[in-house]
């Protein structure tokens, strides 16, 4: 009934979305549930469908080799005791949320790790936060930049997190690419005409993931002019920073922009050896008057976040304060530097495959010569290695590579069992020659 008094059929007015009263004897059609489309672009090939299918081998029974992700413990890489022994320490005080950037000595101890690093720009415990891993950083960062349609540019090959958060974020990657044969060292002129209005951000992975190519100082100086020319904020991945070989130099990309917005992101996953803690930061540099909203934006989502793994906080201060000793394993005679060499070396016998030496990081990018090995599809290619080996490695276009003819091999396990696996790959690649 009406206000007027008059009797209304319900069902001739129902709004559009209300789903219409069942018949007696008849059931509601089941709803069901899409993915969100927001996800459409966004790939993780790290961890996508081969890896599913070797976690389905693995419960069956087989053994796996897994050279797809850079997870030192798995491989005997412990964690210094001391990190371990003060995290442990610090539990019965860290069952409670943080400040949502992060406690202050962890925070202070970053600002001190940069101080000793000469011309990198000043910055205080304000301009830094403390996350989840960095993983969860760049994507904390990008969802507080982007609005849809602004362009990032990423380097190709690239982490593909980078890729994945800059579609989640409602923007699009724009890949510049990185020459091979030039040590894949950046292509200044590819990145410059890359940029448009519509660019925001420029990402620098050094020392990068996948190729393990650690950049030099006049690419950098480059780098660092064109977001000077062009008013782009600069993104730094340096979570390698600490693992180089030979006279390999890290150069802080902020600290040859002193003038220009940097965030830097670095954390303790690789250097020490603790990825399952968690633990990163991005630490903010240069002028931010001009940038005041996007800074309170990356304010609002950490404290949406309330804060990161207070546990695992514990453990950054006795981290960057004691003995490096990841310096131990890439100097000669160490673990890491023997298995760069041996992942290199024996890559490089296989006919019609050629790599790269690496100079830091913890990967190998061999590529397979088209003219040897046509390969059309190198998901199928991994594929068929872990079917046929039981070794998992990731494609090269999982790492938004634009051709199908690279792989990432993860140099992590011991040099004898890298050596048995590259043999291996090196057998089951002779069915793909022509």
């Amino acid at each position: 009934m009406d206000s007027y008094g008059t009797i209304v059929d319900v069902t001739a007015h129902q709004l559009p979305h209300q789903m219409p009263w069942p018949a007696p004897g008849s059931q509601l059609r089941q709803r069901t549930f899409a993915q969100s489309t927001k996800l459409q672009d966004v790939l993780y090939e790290i961890r996508g469908p081969i890896h599913a299918q070797a976690a389905r081998m693995e419960a069956e029974g087989h053994r796996i080799l897994k050279l797809n992700i850079g997870n030192p413990a798995p491989f005997g890489f412990e964690a210094p005791d001391v990190i371990m022994r003060d995290m442990i320490q610090a539990l019965p005080h860290a069952q409670g949320y943080s400040d949502s950037q992060g406690i202050l000595p962890a925070r202070r101890a970053v600002v001190t790790r940069y101080e000793l690093v000469e011309g990198f720009p000043r910055f205080d415990v304000d301009d830094v936060y403390l996350g989840n891993g960095v993983s969860e950083l760049i994507s904390l960062v990008l969802q507080a930049l982007l609005d849809n349609g602004d362009q990032v540019l990423i380097p190709a090959p690239d982490y593909p997190l980078w890729t994945a958060s800059t579609s989640l974020a409602g923007g699009t990657p724009v890949h510049y690419l990185c020459d091979e044969t030039q040590g894949w060292q950046p292509d200044i002129a590819d990145m410059e005409s890359k940029i448009t209005e519509r660019t925001k951000a420029l990402v620098v992975i050094n020392p990068n993931n996948p190729t393990g190519a650690v950049y030099g100082r006049e690419v950098l100086d480059q780098i660092a002019e064109l977001a000077r020319k062009h008013q782009l904020l600069l993104l730094a991945d340096e979570i390698y920073d600490k693992i180089l070989y030979d006279d390999a130099e890290h150069i802080n990309l902020a600290s040859l922009a002193p003038d220009l917005l940097c965030l830097t992101f670095n954390g303790l996953s690789k250097a020490y050896r603790v990825a399952g803690y968690r633990a990163g930061w991005v630490a903010i540099t240069g002028p931010k008057e001009h940038a005041t909203s996007f800074l309170e934006g990356i304010n609002l989502l950490a404290n949406m976040r309330l804060c990161p793994n207070v546990p695992a906080q514990h453990a950054i201060q006795v981290a960057l304060g004691g003995h490096q000793s990841i310096d131990d394993l890439v100097l000669p005679g160490g673990r890491l530097l023997e298995q760069r060499d041996v992942a290199w070396t024996k890559l490089n016998e296989i006919p019609g495959v050629s790599c790269v030496k690496p100079s830091g990081a913890l990967y190998a990018f061999p590529r397979l010569d088209p003219e040897v090995y046509p390969i059309a599809d190198d998901e199928q290619l991994v594929l068929d290695l872990l079917l046929q080996e039981k070794i998992l490695v990731t494609q090269g276009t999982g790492f938004n590579w634009p051709a199908p003819d690279h792989l990432r091999i993860v140099t992590l396990p011991w040099a004898r069992d890298l050596s048995s696996a590259i043999e291996r790959l090196g057998n089951f690649l002779v069915g793909y020659r022509v």
